[in-house]
């Protein structure tokens, strides 16, 4: 048995892209949409003919503008994904809604709505949303109307705990962000062991096992396949096809992490201020959650200049 498919018997094997043909290689059970995975796919034969047929609605006034034309082609790129796995397809809200609760709810009701024409019905999506305190307290209204939501962009205990205040379905923590973040000062842990990032999550892993957070935790963002093996039996773990692919080439023996066990003792509740100042205090969440976000912002918009094209 390879070391993938010892992966796969301790953690829920997420695929960490839109490539249509490593989702039918690997078959996840879960797998996102976004306009960053949806340009990295721009030439391949399926996603050409959907930008096609999207920049053709676009010229014709099918749609308002480039951003809901953007909007639909993120929905019909989960249709397609959809039709190729069994679980949870994530489709993000627009990132530049990051702080507007209200509008993330809105467009959230309208990215379910447009799958719904799709015969695609809401269990299967989860709303994917950034891990501000206004995403996070959208997350909250949606998951109290039965509407499953992804929180992203996660780097902190503080995001966690107030995703699982929101009753989040499921949380992103980034792994490579943070890694990248320490070893851009300088800071290069010895072993994935040791990786900062990797122990966020299992750090964040463990306060919702002793809790009984029920809040999936899927680890994400992974630079290297020894970094995804230190985190062998968290909830979920989303992987890129080349790292897939390293982890079906390799034999050895996967060794699942050790977690801790209930004691019955509820989750602090934590306040809009509480949540900020936690924030602000944490240099590393703060500037990558600002970061992040201006990276997908960034995404949003060349895809918008080349479906406007």
């Amino acid at each position: 048995m390879n070391t993938l498919e010892q992966l796969r018997e301790h953690s829920v094997v997420v695929a960490d892209t839109a490539d249509f043909h490593a989702i039918e290689t690997f078959k996840p059970v879960d797998a996102t949409t976004n306009p960053s995975l949806i340009l990295k796919q721009a030439q391949s034969p399926v996603t050409a003919g959907l930008i096609a047929e999207t920049k053709l609605g676009l010229a014709t006034g099918q749609f308002a503008s480039a951003a809901e034309a953007a909007l639909d082609l993120s929905v019909r790129f989960g249709v397609e994904i959809a039709q190729r796995i069994k679980g949870y397809v994530s489709t993000e809200v627009d990132a530049r809604l990051s702080f507007n609760t209200a509008r993330s709810i809105e467009q959230a009701h309208l990215i379910l709505k447009k799958y719904e024409t799709f015969g695609i019905s809401k269990d299967r999506i989860l709303i994917k949303l950034a891990s501000t305190w206004d995403g996070i307290q959208a997350a909250k209204a949606l998951e109290e109307e039965g509407i499953g939501c992804n929180l992203t962009l996660l780097f902190s205990e503080t995001q966690a705990i107030a995703a699982a205040n929101a009753q989040a379905t499921l949380i992103s923590p980034f792994v490579g962000r943070i890694y990248d973040w320490y070893v851009a000062k300088g800071e290069i842990p010895e072993s994935a062991q040791s990786d900062p990032g990797v122990l966020s999550v299992k750090n964040i892993l463990n306060q919702y096992k002793v809790h009984g957070v029920s809040t999936i935790v899927m680890g994400a963002s992974f630079r290297t396949a020894d970094q995804v093996l230190a985190l062998a039996g968290c909830d979920r773990l989303t992987i890129s096809p080349a790292l897939l692919e390293e982890l079906e080439n390799r034999q050895e023996r996967v060794q699942p992490m050790p977690t801790m066990s209930p004691t019955g003792e509820p989750l602090k509740m934590l306040s809009r201020d509480e949540f900020l100042l936690a924030i602000a205090a944490d240099s590393m969440a703060n500037e990558k959650l600002a970061d992040g976000i201006t990276r997908f912002i960034k995404d949003q918009e060349t895809l918008e200049r080349l479906l406007s094209g």
